[in-house]
């Protein structure tokens, strides 16, 4: 099989990021981004998507963490599109449902080729702790468009924000999970009728 990994270096004047991932890992990650909470975040896709992940980022943190978390959004989203390369094999669909408590997400992806974000969570208070909420569409946002993915995110059930925050990177994890494993039925085969994705 055909290694399926990727290293993305993304450096702009706002941000200095390096990543690397392995789609068929077993989630170990390690995270230096400057912002704890995305840290926790993104644990939570290496974990649950069974992806190996590093990233280490330098932003511009005294200003607020937006493009950091935005930049690791397109960052990720070009790191899987060059570790999946045509796509073939794939699953392509994923989906998932992820409880925490009282909060419920729904996250549903298709690695089409053809970017799309439709984002329905709302949250209670606008800060966990020291992070923005509003930054987590950015992130999302930044990987439709660059690893051309169609995604929908909904939280169905709400509660504790942080809880809110844990079952849409939980069920992202997953759903990115079922998407991107090889089927064995599909022997190399494109899973599109176009031919292309």
């Amino acid at each position: 099989m055909t290694s399926r990994t990727a290293e993305i270096e993304r450096n702009t004047l706002e941000t200095q990021i390096r990543l690397s991932i392995n789609l068929d890992g077993q989630g170990q990650s390690s995270f230096e981004t400057g912002v704890p909470f995305l840290d926790h975040m993104l644990d939570q896709i290496a974990r649950h998507g069974l992806i190996d992940m590093t990233v280490v980022a330098k932003g511009d943190l005294e200003i607020d963490a937006h493009h950091t978390v935005e930049d690791i959004g397109i960052t990720l989203g070009q790191a899987f599109a060059k570790a999946l390369g045509d796509k073939k094999g794939i699953f392509r669909y994923g989906h998932a449902y992820v409880p925490l408590d009282e909060s419920l997400s729904r996250v549903v992806v298709d690695f089409s080729g053809r970017p799309g974000l439709f984002y329905q969570v709302e949250f209670k208070r606008a800060m966990i702790g020291q992070f923005d909420v509003d930054l987590f569409r950015e992130f999302f946002q930044g990987f439709v468009n660059h690893a051309g993915v169609s995604l929908h995110i909904d939280n169905l059930k709400a509660g504790n924000a942080h809880h809110i925050a844990e079952t849409v990177f939980k069920a992202f994890g997953r759903a990115v999970r079922q998407a991107i494993t090889l089927d064995p039925r599909m022997a190399g085969m494109m899973p599109s009728t176009k031919g292309c994705l």
